[in-house]
Formats: C-alpha cells, structure tokens, sequence
C-alpha cells in the first residue's frame, strides 16, 4: 500500500476509509438469513423468522418490472427504506455490503446452499444429473436476475421440509437451529421467502420499523406542500387494472383473498368475501368517499378536508372525482408520473385514506398508519345496506 500512498494519496486515502469501514462489518458467529423476494408483504415475517432463529437478516434488493425490459430488476434494499430503525428489532446488513465485504470468508463459492421446502421442477430440459432433486433456485424471473446480479450460483440444494416458518406458536425456531447449526450452515438462502402471505397477524406491528428513506420521505413531504392545497387531505387508493378484474373473479370461490384479513378478519370473525370488496363501481366509490367527507366535516369541523390524493394502478378517476367533488370545494390530484413508492408514501401521510381490503398494497398503507395511530377505511365495508343499517362507522 505505500507506492498507492506516495504515487496517488487521494485513491490511498479513500482506500484507507473504505477499509476502515469494512472492519467494523464483524461476522455474525450466529449466521445469517437471506432470500430472494417476491413481494413487499414477505419482508415482516422474514424479519420475525431472522429473529426466531437468531440469525442476521441480509436485506435483498426490491424485485422491480420496467415496461418493456425482459428481465427484472434489483434496486437497494436502502433505496426506499432505512436500514438503521430496522436495528431497533433485529441485526440486518445491506445484501451489497455483505456480498462485497463477508461473503468471501463466510460463504465461500463452493459451500454456497439453496434452500427449499421440496424439490422444485426444472423450466429447463436438465443437461446434467436429470434425476437429482434440485430447488432450481434460479430458474425464472425473478429467481435468476436476483441471485445473477451479486454472481451468486448455487452448488447444491437443501430440502428443509417439513420445518416451516412460523416461530411464534411452536418450538420451530429451536428445531431450525438444532437442524441447521450456524457453525455448519452460516448462512441459509432460501429460494422463496421465509414468510407467510398474507402477512401473520402477529407481525403486522413490525411495520413500524419500516421507515421510508430521505429521498422518499421528502419528495413526499413537497409533494403535499407544494401541490395539495392547505388543509386535510383524504387519500385513497384505487385498484381497478384488467388483472385485478380477473383476480376478483376467484372471489366467490374463496374464503380469503390476497390480505382480505385485514378488514374480514384471519378467522372471518367480521364476515365473508363478496365482490363489491374486490371491485367497486365508479358510483358506489363516489358515494363513499362523499360520505367520509362529510362525516369529518362534522365531527372534525376544524380539519377540513380540502383535497383528495389518488393512487391507482389503472384509472385515477380523477375526471369523474372533480366533476362530483367540485361543488364541496374539494380538489382531486394524482402524482404526475407514476412512482408506486412514491404514492405509498403519500398516502400514508394522508389525514385519513381509504384503501382495497383485499390489495396488499393497501395493507401496507394501513400498517403504517396504524402505526401511527391514523385512520383507515375500506371501500366498501361493511357493505352499504349493512351500513345503513346498523349506521356503524367504517372505520376500522
């Protein structure tokens, strides 16, 4: 290192502080944990299983889809969300940072595992050991793109079944760790998530450590600001894409849907499917949403509601929302490009939001908010002759 010193301090003195750095990256003697994502509802229950078992969570990058690109893509995990308040539960390293930094020594190439419940059927004609049982960890996209992009191949696999994940109701954490000692596996890397869908009731309240980075947490601070006009703002999230269409349709064979718990209940202890939850009409949205206003209005007469914010992976709504909300002063805004972390963000900074029972992507909203102790409907529930009825407040 001293010719770097002497021919070119400035790269030596970065080097220096990097290295520096990386001696504060100690190993964990209790192992790690680490999986490929399918989606953001299996991050709290992979958080609580990295608990159960002792074990440092790696945090993966978010899986994204780009129109028009084939493969995935892998964005930070710190790109939407702090490392730091995750900390406050749990040990947690940056998947970069422990590829770059650990993986060599901890995880070599030749000792590199991959997890499974059961073998998982090949998408490809096997070229070598067709009859071996495999998890096929990279097979498919997501599957392939995510290990690919920190160069991870596997060489063999581990069929885990039949432990499961669940550590709050059983002796299953102890059972993985006398089965999968750290000192013999330091590092499980499961094909799938850890975790249940949707999330288990008793990791809901994890949430709160998932806080939203800088960049997030100001872009949705000047977005209210600035574009909202001054007062209280309803925000609401509308799912109504060709795919969600198809996807209601499996309700009426069904007695839970996506995250339906979160307003029917894990046991159904507040009712059973039915399509308006999934799908709602133009009409009956409109309906709803003028009534909240004016409930607010005349319970809450000094925080007025001045604005509605839309988020939607398909129509917005927003010139049959003016046109019907126009004459109570009311304005209706959407983000001017779509930014789905962004609406995430927004609407849970909402005075008061209604979401989908049955999206994931209103359940994360909602755990926020309820976090925060913020309100939150659903659109409707209860159903409106039931409402009318009983005159109950929708308001979980």
């Amino acid at each position: 290192m001293q010719w770097l010193k002497l021919k070119f301090p400035f790269i030596y003195l970065i080097c220096t502080v990097t290295a520096a750095a990386w001696a504060n990256l100690e190993r964990d003697p209790n192992g790690y944990l680490t999986y490929c994502p399918c989606m953001a509802d299996h991050f709290l229950g992979s958080l609580a299983f990295a608990k159960g078992l002792n074990r440092t969570l790696i945090l993966p990058p978010w899986v994204e889809y780009r129109k028009g690109e084939m493969r995935s893509r892998q964005v930070p995990f710190n790109t939407y969300f702090d490392v730091e308040p995750l900390k406050d539960y749990h040990r947690v390293i940056l998947m970069s940072d422990f590829m770059w930094h650990l993986a060599d020594d901890i995880w070599p190439e030749s000792e590199r595992v991959s997890f499974c419940y059961m073998e998982r059927k090949s998408l490809q004609q096997e070229k070598n050991n067709p009859d071996q049982p495999n998890c096929h960890a990279k097979d498919g996209n997501p599957f392939g793109p995510f290990w690919d992009t920190y160069n991870i191949d596997f060489v063999k696999s581990e069929f885990y079944g039949p432990l499961h994940f669940d550590v709050h109701h059983s002796s299953m954490a102890t059972k993985w760790q006398s089965k999968y000692p750290a000192d013999s596996w330091p590092v499980l890397a499961f094909t799938g998530a850890p975790a249940s869908f949707p999330v288990q009731f008793e990791n809901r309240e994890l949430q709160k450590h998932m806080q939203w980075s800088a960049k997030y947490r100001d872009a949705a601070r000047d977005f209210i600001r600035k574009v909202l006009p001054r007062g209280a703002f309803v925000g609401i999230h509308l799912r109504n894409g060709i795919d969600w269409v198809r996807a209601c349709e499996h309700v009426k064979d069904s007695q839970h849907l996506f995250a339906s718990p979160q307003c029917l209940g894990y046991k159904n202890e507040r009712g059973s499917l039915y399509p308006e939850l999934c799908m709602q009409t133009k009409e009956s949205i409109v309906r709803q949403l003028k009534r909240t206003i004016k409930n607010v209005r005349q319970t809450q007469p000094n925080n007025e509601i001045k604005s509605v914010f839309v988020a939607s992976d398909a129509n917005h709504m927003i010139g049959e929302l003016n046109a019907a909300l126009s004459r109570m002063g009311i304005s209706v805004h959407r983000l001017p490009e779509d930014d789905p972390y962004l609406d995430l963000a927004i609407l849970g900074q909402s005075n008061h939001f209604i979401g989908n029972c049955i999206s994931s992507y209103s359940a994360f909203v909602k755990r926020e908010r309820d976090s925060h102790g913020f309100p939150s409907y659903f659109w409707s529930f209860p159903k409106e002759k039931d409402r009318q009825q009983s005159k109950a407040h929708e308001e979980l």
